[in-house]
């Protein structure tokens, strides 16, 4: 479904990343993983549109490099960023309304899917977003992204400063999103979480893929956890 070949992207002068090959196959998790500063959120942002790319980047048959991000969007591919963006003085059901896309055919998601999917978010409908805690600002970004009816979510470190409660609540909410029939590309750093539901993993390191396999195969590898990822 999305295939990623010889990636190369820029941050003005600075070569970022220096040949990348990925792919994302139907209803599978992928986790893109590696230490910071390896290349992982810049991955995601060229597949975005967001980062300037050469290479393919390839959806459903079509080459995305060159398109503007609102365009990728509209051809199925959803992003969640680390920063958690939301509209601070809309309200949470304020914020999901936003994330449809005019024009569309109705999509597979509703307000109540997210609203049975996150209870959450239910109980804080009509809350201002910026009051809300950062897991609930994560649950609500993932949310948005999903109103849109993507057949592809890309989502940038989910668990980044949250509580341990939460990290594995995120997880399940992962799975259930694949169970849907979606695919996930994931870039996380929580190395438990990533294999745990991931069904295969990718490892960054300066920008280009050091390790392609399964988590068991991750697991197995000594030199590739130490090399890469452990801290």
């Amino acid at each position: 479904m999305l295939r990623i070949e010889n990636l190369h992207a820029y941050y003005g002068k600075s070569h970022i990343l220096h040949g990348v090959n990925m792919t994302v196959n139907p209803g599978e998790i992928v986790s893109l993983l590696g230490r910071n500063g390896s290349g992982r959120s810049t991955a995601i942002k060229a597949i975005m549109g967001l980062v300037e790319g050469e290479g393919t980047v390839s959806w459903k048959g079509r080459n995305l490099l060159g398109h503007k991000a609102y365009d990728i969007a509209r051809q199925g591919i959803g992003y969640v960023p680390e920063s958690r963006d939301v509209f601070p003085k809309l309200t949470v059901e304020q914020n999901l309304l936003l994330g449809q896309q005019s024009g569309r055919k109705k999509g597979r998601w509703t307000l109540d899917d997210m609203y049975q999917l996150f209870p959450r978010l239910k109980e804080r409908q009509h809350t201002e977003a910026g009051v809300m805690s950062g897991g609930e600002q994560q649950m609500l970004t993932l949310c948005r992204t999903l109103m849109g009816d993507p057949d592809l979510i890309m989502i940038d470190e989910p668990t980044e400063g949250l509580a341990p409660k939460i990290v594995e609540l995120v997880g399940e909410y992962l799975k259930a999103l694949q169970r849907r029939g979606l695919a996930v590309l994931l870039v996380e750093q929580k190395l438990t979480i990533a294999l745990d539901i991931s069904q295969r993993c990718y490892v960054m390191g300066h920008g280009e893929v050091v390790f392609e396999g399964s988590p068991d195969e991750l697991r197995a590898d000594q030199y590739v956890r130490k090399e890469w990822l452990e801290v």
